[in-house]
């Protein structure tokens, strides 16, 4: 009895731990700062983790299935330059398509690397994205591509409701859809499985290649949707385009309680990681403080996420 007690004390531990300490550091940055509740930096905070909040739902994905996608800047890059091309010549909506389709069979290519071509995802995507980036890089000539159709920036744009962009609402219908897929659905399902033990998966009738794929188109197609995130912004993409983005996601995502070695984490959680992460940028602005601290912060946070994870894990064996 105290066994099943101890263990869903520590599952409790490893699902709300994060809600905890952002709940704390809301009432610290409240009490802190007068501005911090203020409705227009509550609707910046939101607009300035859509990217990563974005790559972080993508990521989720494979990690949960038990592998990584380190090529999501790339696809946003390479799917964003693609879309823009479309834009400037059929229009918004066949643009926001192609950039997506871009996006999702980039990320078959990735998942038929590391499926049939048997290539560890962390090599596979690391290649890729310097493949996709070169590609990117080749089909502008490596200059920025512009488009004149003001209608893109129709996701930078406040809406209705509260003031909040269209890209953060955006934003939150892809976590809402995203958490629902894994979480109440087969296929949810079948990716804890396949990430918590693949073989016992395979003998359960499982299909461990097909699940490794289709996680990876969903992380393609919602990377590109960040890429047109970013694109909207000013009107144009590059071959750098989110670079360096991919890597906050996965820290937001492991902070989380995303487990590195699959079969663990939610989407609820990643977004809240990201959140966390954004709270700690923005209080330091706030607040004054010196911002050459704030990426010590963070990697303490993430080392102790980290640590967490596989303290529970060895505790759970």
């Amino acid at each position: 009895m105290s066994s099943i007690k101890n263990g869903l004390l520590r599952q409790r531990s490893r699902d709300f731990g994060i809600v905890f300490a952002a709940l704390v550091l809301v009432v610290i940055l409240s009490v802190s700062t007068k501005t911090f509740l203020t409705p227009g930096n509550m609707v910046n905070l939101l607009d300035q983790v859509i990217v990563v909040g974005i790559f972080a739902c993508a990521v989720t994905v494979p990690m949960i299935a038990g592998v990584f996608d380190l090529s999501m800047s790339s696809i946003a890059a390479l799917s964003a330059i693609c879309g823009i091309y479309a834009i400037n010549s059929l229009g918004l909506f066949a643009g926001v398509l192609a950039s997506v389709l871009v996006g999702t069979f980039l990320g078959l290519l990735n998942g038929l690397a590391v499926t049939y071509g048997r290539v560890n995802s962390f090599i596979a995507t690391l290649a890729s994205s310097m493949v996709f980036v070169g590609v990117a890089t080749v089909l502008t000539n490596g200059q920025i591509v512009r488009s004149d159709d003001l209608s893109l920036q129709v996701l930078s744009r406040p809406s209705e409701l509260l003031g909040i962009t269209w890209g953060s609402l955006v934003f939150i219908l892809i976590a809402v859809l995203a958490g629902i897929l894994i979480a109440k659905t087969v296929y949810g399902r079948n990716l804890y499985a396949v990430g918590g033990n693949p073989a016992a998966a395979a003998i359960s009738g499982i299909s461990v290649v097909k699940t490794h794929i289709t996680a990876f188109m969903i992380s393609g197609a919602l990377s590109a949707v960040a890429g047109l995130v970013l694109a909207s912004r000013a009107l144009s993409a590059q071959p750098a385009t989110g670079k360096g983005l991919e890597f906050t996601a996965i820290a937001a995502a492991v902070i989380g309680g995303v487990s590195l070695n699959g079969g663990s984490g939610a989407i609820w959680r990643s977004v809240l990681g990201v959140f966390l992460l954004q709270l700690i940028g923005n209080g330091f602005n706030l607040l004054g403080a010196p911002t050459i601290f704030q990426q010590v912060v963070q990697g303490a946070l993430i080392l102790f996420a980290v640590s967490l994870d596989q303290f529970l894990r060895a505790r759970d064996v």
